[in-house]
This record gives structure tokens, C-alpha cells and sequence, in this order.
């Protein structure tokens, strides 16, 4: 099967979570399954940024991204977690080729608009290459995204992770794609995880500020996911990233289950 993983939150500050899940990730290689990693890693920017004396701010769960901050977002976001990640994978076993979504062209962005206000150097996907993810795969590689991309006017442009990750399990025809996450799943009004989710619960708790900030771009991540012909979407507690591997194989009890209907 071709199953990408998105992994973001604490899963890639803690280190015993982070462990965690490229366990994962190497078992479901081991089994034979082509997978590729995309990762956030808002946390570190944010502490990056705050080092350096530059405030955060978020719109829609989507970060406000002027030149500088842009520049300091592809330092860390495809140097330090990026080479994390592909260094941890390494060390279970695993060929891990790091790059970021501007490598190749692998994807495209223009600038992305929101009614809220101005966002900057924030890119909406609008064009996939898979090729150099299928290279990697030819090799028995395990290819490991960063979230940046060009725009047409060869700037690099600050991506969603979880935009970027269902523009790459659409682009790669995967069967499933994972969010690993540092929240249980998506939450009712009472705060109950739902287990099974459809689009169109989705707009009514949208609708009903049920969910709000980040979770915001990851729903919209699984409804792109499942329009452009991906199997199944499940969003996990990073915690419980073992889980992956008997996805396919038993009942599955933690997390979203995301559905067309």
C-alpha cells in the first residue's frame, strides 16, 4: 500500500513521541508499504521566532508569514526538523531522504487569501509532482517532506502541513493517509472524540464553532484528501502511533475516522 503519514504537534518535540512514531513508520516500511512522512514543526518555528524577537500570530489556525519570518520558516522547518526526523528514521533501518515541497517543484503555491486578513508568505497548493517521491520509493526509500513550496514568482512560500500532506497522498494515489497528532481526535460539543466523521459533520461543526485554530486546516486537509481520491483519512493521537500498523488488520478505537459520507 502507498500510506502517508503527517506527523506534527509534540510528536516532534517529545522525544519518547517522536520515537514512537517513526517506530511506526519503520514497521509499516518493514511490512513492505511504500510510505512517506510530511511533518510540521510549528512549535519549533515559534520558539525560533520568539529567540530571535519576532511574535506569532495566527489567523484561522494558519500563521501570519512576512519575508523574514518565511526565511527563518525554511531554516527550520527543512533543516533542523527536517534532518531530525530523517536522522531518527535512519537509525531503525530505515532509508530516509529528506527534502522540502520546493525541491523538484514537487509543489506549487500561490498565495493563499483568507477573509480574516493578510497572511504573507502562507502558499495554497495548486500543483503536484509526484515523481521524485516515486524515485524515492523505487529506491526502498522513505521520502520525508518539509512544508515549504515555491509560488510562481519563485519565492518560497510557508505551507500547511496537513494542506501539504493531502496534496501528497492525492498526488501519490495513496490508499491511506494518517494524521498523528497531539490531540485524541476530533471533538464533539461535549468533548467526546467521534470516532466516525463525515464531510458533512465536518461543515456543521464548523458552522457550530465546535472546532476552531488549527484543527481548522486539518479538517479541510481530510476533505481535499478524500475529493481527490484517497481511500481513507484517520487522524491519531501520536501517542498511540502503534496503532498504525494493525490499521488494516483489527478495530481501530482511538482517533477520527474521517468519511465522504
Amino acid at each position: 500500500m502507498r500510506i502517508i503519514v503527517k506527523i506534527g504537534g509534540a510528536a516532534l518535540e517529545d522525544v519518547a513521541t517522536r520515537r514512537r512514531c517513526v517506530e511506526a513508520v519503520v514497521r509499516l516500511v518493514d511490512d513492505g508499504h511504500r510510505v512517506a512522512v510530511v511533518h510540521g514543526g510549528g512549535s519549533a518555528l515559534t520558539s525560533m521566532l520568539q529567540r530571535l524577537g519576532k511574535k506569532s500570530e495566527f489567523v484561522n489556525g494558519l500563521r501570519v508569514t512576512d519575508a523574514e519570518t518565511r526565511d527563518i520558516a525554511v531554516m527550520v522547518l527543512s533543516g533542523s526538523v527536517n534532518k531530525q526526523l530523517v536522522a531518527a528514521i535512519n537509525s531503525m533501518g530505515a532509508p530516509a531522504v529528506g527534502l522540502s515541497g520546493a525541491d523538484g517543484g514537487a509543489f506549487r503555491v500561490r498565495k493563499k487569501y483568507v477573509k480574516a486578513g493578510e497572511l504573507g508568505y502562507v502558499g495554497e497548493i495548486i500543483a503536484s509532482d509526484s515523481r521524485w517521491i516515486e524515485a524515492i520509493w523505487a529506491s526502498n526509500g522513505v521520502p520525508v517532506l518539509s512544508p515549504i513550496a515555491l509560488g510562481a514568482d519563485g519565492q518560497h512560500y510557508n505551507v500547511n502541513a496537513d494542506e501539504m500532506a493531502a496534496a501528497c497522498a492525492a498526488a501519490c494515489r495513496a490508499n491511506v493517509l494518517f494524521f498523528l497528532t497531539d490531540v485524541p481526535g476530533v471533538k464533539d460539543a461535549a468533548g467526546a472524540v467521534i470516532a466516525n466523521l463525515s464531510i458533512d459533520q465536518i461543515e456543521r461543526l464548523i458552522q457550530d464553532d465546535v472546532v476552531s485554530g488549527g484543527m481548522l486546516p486539518k479538517l479541510d486537509a481530510c476533505k481535499r484528501a478524500l475529493k481527490n481520491g484517497v481511500d481513507r483519512v484517520r487522524i491519531l493521537p501520536a501517542a498511540q502511533a502503534e496503532m498504525l500498523h494493525d490499521f488494516y488488520l483489527t478495530r481501530v478505537d482511538c482517533g477520527t475516522e474521517v468519511m465522504v459520507a
